[in-house]
């Protein structure tokens, strides 16, 4: 079985197929995002040894960044954003960012990669000012993932995933300092009352806006396991789409439950099942039952599952994530002011 990136070293490759799949989505009827990297403002002092750059205010990405600089000294770090985007902490504007001039004290960027606007321009303007790239994991690796940046340090979940993430290459480092996500959902458990397997319908995570796995056979799977256990669809907040909503009609006239979301995601104490979907990790590190479920499994998607210790349903859940001793985030600022010196 391959293990490793689709695309281990090449970003435009990567962004051809995101650009494929993108038209696909467009043709479907999704609202395609913002392309373009926009204005870029710089927050924090204009002396910063530590920049880091968020492309948006997401949870996995404020989970992944924005924790990191409540543990870093205040006026160490600045921070470059789209401009008008709300940053943490409430660092002050200082100007525009220019990736040409934007680094001249700089010794390192950090971001979650160069595949997206803000990470980009990070990456282009420490490659041109020789500061250290450090990119941080903030979800689950897919063989679909983008590649790391040349010459970047990467601060991984797991060992496994540092390797999947490095894929062979001799330009990038990795480590291992955990995951922030899972890290906060090991820290709220399910109550002592929660429903098990036998009490409860499953839900099951749904993923039709995803481009790895086809949208007709993911459909068809999905469909089926739902019917064939009662477990109500949960769909992702992605599918908005004419497409899915036509689907999720579909569902509904078969006799399958839609779940309409009104209980966030972090507050479903319910059994889960998905085809890869984050939200299995984190149930299992809230010791909720949780599963994965996909008919025919590519060979990606199974090492995917055994790289996760994800459990197939029909046996024992998947295992609770290991996690480290200590706070994901607080590792990562103590790692960063370290290599400041390095």
């Amino acid at each position: 079985m391959d293990v490793g990136l689709r695309f281990p070293d090449d970003i435009f490759e990567w962004q051809r197929w995101q650009n494929r799949a993108g038209l696909v989505q467009k043709l479907r009827g999704v609202k395609p995002g913002r392309s373009g990297p926009g204005p870029i403002a710089w927050h924090g002092p204009a002396e910063a040894r530590i920049v880091v750059g968020l492309d948006s205010r997401s949870p996995t990405s404020d989970l992944a960044l924005a924790r990191l600089t409540e543990h870093l000294r205040p006026g160490s770090f600045a921070l470059i954003a789209p401009a008008g985007m709300s940053v943490p902490g409430g660092v002050q504007e200082l100007g525009p960012f220019t990736s040409g001039v934007g680094l001249k004290n700089a010794v390192l960027a950090v971001s979650l990669g160069h595949h997206l606007p803000v990470g980009s321009a990070l990456a282009d303007a420490a490659l041109g000012s020789g500061a250290r790239q450090v990119v941080v994991q903030h979800g689950l690796l897919t063989a679909f993932s983008p590649p790391a940046s040349r010459t970047a340090h990467l601060m991984a979940w797991s060992d496994a995933d540092a390797d999947f993430w490095l894929s062979g290459r001799t330009d990038v480092t990795a480590e291992v300092i955990g995951s922030q996500l899972l890290w906060e959902a090991a820290c709220t458990p399910a109550p002592a009352s929660a429903p098990t397997h036998d009490d409860l319908p499953l839900t099951y995570l749904g993923q039709l806006h995803g481009a790895e796995l086809p949208r007709r056979d993911m459909a068809r799977s999905t469909g089926a396991f739902c019917r064939a256990t009662g477990a109500t669809y949960r769909p992702h907040p992605s599918e908005k789409d004419k497409l899915s909503r036509a689907q999720h009609a579909i569902w509904r006239r078969q006799g399958m439950t839609i779940d309409d979301g009104a209980v966030p995601l972090a507050s479903l104490n319910a059994p889960v099942v998905s085809a890869f979907s984050t939200g299995v990790l984190e149930a299992a590190a809230k010791g909720i039952p949780a599963w994965v479920h996909y008919d025919n499994p590519p060979a990606w998607l199974t090492e995917f599952w055994q790289r996760y210790r994800m459990a197939q349903f029909g046996g024992e859940p998947t295992p609770a994530p290991t996690l480290p001793e200590r706070e994901p985030a607080a590792l990562l600022a103590e790692r960063i002011t370290a290599m400041l010196e390095e």
